[in-house]
């Protein structure tokens, strides 16, 4: 079959996958293997068989840096623990016990091939996120979801590579050296990149030119980070999270809406792919492996017995986490006097001899801190919570990269491999469809109108008093020395005047000038308004996505004055 024509047919899978799938109530991604899988039977369809490099260095990072950069930097930091623990305390654990039980109950296979199989399985996909996003859970399971299948693919390939190295016993101390290096290693280059890029184009002032230049950053995070032997996808997403933490701040509102337009258009591309290719792959690895007389008991007791550690081992550590959530909870009163005392120095003339920065810092740290108290009382990972992060865990295209990077000579390396292919097919189908049943039937949808409407319209108001700050100090003292009329003065504190303002371009030079001075001082009340949003988001008193929703209206304004000038 033709290259194009095939590529035409997926593509046509994809979209259509994904328009069908709410309709009948399945994600897309379960669709899409299952048409990868019936793909694989039409005659004159080629069988496929990519390069692991292809996923792990061509797919996975634009994958991970469009999950990254719009991951909000507070809560991240405020599920750090949860997602640490998931992503690599988890892992790591399930990847031992996996080589364990392998060694002692599968003939055949050692220590070192039971823990590359357990690496290659452990990883979670972001399919689950997807998939409860849909059903309406609170945001901070959404959060620990997304994050954990953001940072542990790194750890389950860093495993992954200790074990292939390891010819018949995998040293704990070793894989652990190698893991924090590699964690540490890599997050100093994303840091470093995200800068970079972040610096760069915020001098360049065409959406194009910046949107092109954002394909090439999680690439140019990967490349050296692999180089120095780190993890080339924490890389990645410490990029990410760098971008998506300053870009509000420096970049201008049409580049960063029309690269966020672009990168949703890639990563529904590139996610679609790699599940058709799942369901593509899985036929003729199974017909392989009957043709070499492979014993498909034996494969079937080991894939279920694979499944069966993993969901075992993520429920007991997932009970661990919610003990010590709860003891963290309990712990929270014991920050109030602390608060107290650093409210009472702040209050008191010792203050005076502190520097004004230093005084917005400790300001800052006691305002985070008392809305982290609040988010950690009100967003409780419970029980029901609990059980979801259990069934969510199912596997995807890490997975399916990982393990196609076993070297040729790896022992039982096609057993490993159709292994690895059906945890990840049939976690996919028995998890990721019946999630959503699990999510509706535990009862764990959140219902957030009261609080959003009312967080909203407290950041409206903000804004109100941000332009009204603005436009009376311009009325006291002009903008940059220059007077200005207050007919144009009233219209920027009123922005449902846009197109109004339009209309003084053609009537003469006296308009126009008001014109410019309207654009001018908008523009100004726009950026102050901005400011006002990211110094919230620092402080944490919002939630991330109303912050963002309110962030994106004044973005539209930015963009309306573009049009007006």
């Amino acid at each position: 079959m033709d290259l194009t024509i095939l590529g035409v047919l997926a593509l046509t899978v994809i979209v259509a996958a994904s328009v069908l799938a709410p309709k009948v109530g399945v994600a897309a991604p379960l669709v899409l293997v299952v048409a990868g899988v019936l793909l694989a039977l039409v005659p004159g369809v080629p069988r496929i068989e990519p390069e692991p490099e292809l996923i792990l260095a061509g797919v996975l990072p634009p994958l991970l840096y469009a999950a990254s950069v719009n991951m909000p930097a507070m809560d991240f930091r405020r599920d750090l623990k949860s997602i640490g623990w998931l992503s690599i305390v988890v892992v790591i654990s399930s990847a031992l016990a996996i080589g364990w039980v392998v060694e002692m109950f599968v003939p055949g296979l050692g220590f070192a091939q039971g823990v590359a199989l357990g690496a290659i399985v452990s990883p979670t996909d972001a399919v689950a996120t997807s998939i409860v996003k849909r059903t309406g859970v609170a945001p901070r399971l959404v959060t620990v979801l997304e994050g954990e299948s953001m940072i542990n693919d790194a750890s389950a390939l860093v495993l992954l590579r200790s074990a292939v190295a390891a010819t018949g016993a995998v040293s704990v101390l070793d894989v652990s050296i190698d893991f924090v290096v590699s964690i540490v290693v890599a997050a100093l280059v994303g840091v470093l990149v995200g800068a970079a890029s972040v610096a760069v184009r915020a001098r360049l002032h065409d959406a194009t030119i910046n949107t092109a230049i954002s394909f090439a950053v999680p690439f140019i995070a990967y490349a050296p980070a692999e180089h120095l032997g780190a993890s080339g996808l924490v890389a990645v997403v410490t990029t990410g999270l760098v971008t998506g933490y300053w870009g509000p701040s420096v970049l201008r509102a049409q580049d960063r809406l029309a690269e966020a337009v672009n990168w949703r258009t890639i990563a529904f591309l590139l996610e679609g792919g790699v599940f058709l290719l799942m369901g593509l792959e899985l036929g003729p690895l199974l017909e392989d492996f009957r043709a070499e007389d492979g014993d498909v008991g034996r494969l079937v007791l080991l894939s279920a017995l694979c499944l069966g550690i993993l969901l075992l081992v993520r429920g007991l550590y997932v009970v661990a986490l919610l003990w010590s959530l709860l003891q963290d909870r309990k712990d929270l009163h014991r920050w109030e006097p602390r608060l107290n005392r650093v409210r009472d120095y702040l209050a008191s003339d010792e203050s005076s001899a502190l520097s004004d920065r230093r005084l917005q810092r400790i300001h800052l740290m006691v305002t985070r801190r008392e809305a982290d108290m609040r988010f950690y009382e009100d967003e409780k990972l419970d029980r029901r919570a609990g059980a979801i992060l259990v069934w969510a865990g199912m596997r995807g295209s890490v997975t399916l990269a990982a393990a196609q990077t076993l070297p040729t000579g790896f022992e039982q390396r096609e057993l490993l491999i159709l292994v690895a292919f059906t945890v990840a097919v049939t976690s996919l189908l028995v998890q990721g469809g019946t999630l959503a049943w699990v999510v509706r039937r535990l009862g764990v949808q959140a219902d957030r109108h009261d609080s959003d409407r009312q967080q909203l319209t407290a950041l409206s108001a903000m804004l109100a008093d941000v332009a009204a700050s603005r436009c009376s100090e311009v009325a006291d003292e002009g903008l940059d020395g220059r007077p200005l009329e207050s007919l144009v003065i009233e219209q920027v504190q009123d922005d449902s005047h846009v197109d109004r303002a339009t209309r003084w371009a053609g009537d003469g030079d006296e308009s126009r000038q008001r014109l410019r001075d309207y654009v001018e001082l908008r523009r100004a009340v726009l950026a102050d308004q901005r400011d006002a949003l990211i110094d919230a988001r620092s402080s944490g008193r919002f939630d991330s996505e109303n912050l963002n929703r309110v962030l994106r209206r004044v973005d539209a304004g930015d963009m309306s004055i573009d049009r007006v000038d």
